[in-house]
């Protein structure tokens, strides 16, 4: 009997508010991002929508059995839009999704809602510290590391290994999702980690996919693929979640 999901997914959220606030600020040279909600509750773009939809047809084609979705918003949004655009098409998918607050997406502490402008004018001296501990271990004041993401993730891959066994098990979370899932499932090591997430654009609805191999990792399967997005005319976007190019 197996004790591996099947196959892993990753299904990033479609482009949100705070997705083009972010932009047009970097863009404008400010040095704070103008975004009134909470990041929890920022939500999708019309776009963002069209995204997710987009999604549901490579859902239609690629049914999974259970989908488990970040409580923010801008991800639920697009988990809950994707399984009805599938179920639209007959496909046998979950009616919802499976919240879960360990697929959050990372914290920012003080540096939250500061474009790259605003982190060097107000905290020079974390970017500092930032240079000294590196990307990977480096936790602003409040807010988390991306080792931090990966102990939230870890126990729920665990638990999923075990109650999701055999299963093809999609996420829908944040564009930080998807290296921490590559360094928990392939192993990745931290320095060629770090040189991918640098090359790397995670597009708005984009879906990356693991399969399980027998030597109980996984191999990647679907790398960001936007196919579903260029078949329905649906146009990508590779905004930064808010901030996440200054971490």
């Amino acid at each position: 009997m197996s004790t591996r999901m099947a196959w892993v997914g990753l299904l990033r959220h479609g482009q949100s508010t705070g997705n083009v606030a972010r932009e047009e600020a970097e863009s404008d040279g400010r040095e704070v991002i103008d975004i009134a909600e909470r990041d929890a509750d920022v939500p999708l773009t019309p776009l963002g929508e069209e995204q997710a939809e987009a999604a549901g047809e490579w859902l239609a084609r690629s049914p999974v059995d259970l989908v488990v979705a970040s409580p923010y918003r801008r991800a639920a949004e697009t988990a809950r839009i994707a399984l009805a655009a599938a179920r639209q098409q007959g496909a046998p998918v979950p009616r919802e999704p499976v919240i879960d607050e360990r697929l959050r997406d990372r914290e920012l502490g003080v540096l939250d809602l500061l474009t790259t402008r605003g982190v060097r004018e107000r905290w020079p001296d974390e970017l500092r510290r930032k240079q000294r501990l590196g990307k990977f271990y480096y936790r602003p004041p409040g807010g988390e590391s991306w080792a931090d993401v990966v102990l939230r993730v870890r126990p729920l891959l665990r638990e999923l290994h075990a109650d999701a066994a055999g299963k093809r098990v999609l996420f829908v979370a944040h564009e930080m999702t998807v290296f921490t899932l590559r360094y928990l499932l392939e192993g990745v090591p931290e320095p060629e980690l770090l040189r991918a997430a640098s090359r790397t654009e995670v597009a708005n609805g984009s879906i990356t996919g693991w399969s399980a191999e027998p030597d109980g990792r996984y191999r990647l399967t679907e790398e960001q693929e936007t196919v579903h997005m260029h078949a329905t005319a649906t146009e990508p976007t590779e905004d930064d979640d808010a901030a996440a190019s200054l971490t």
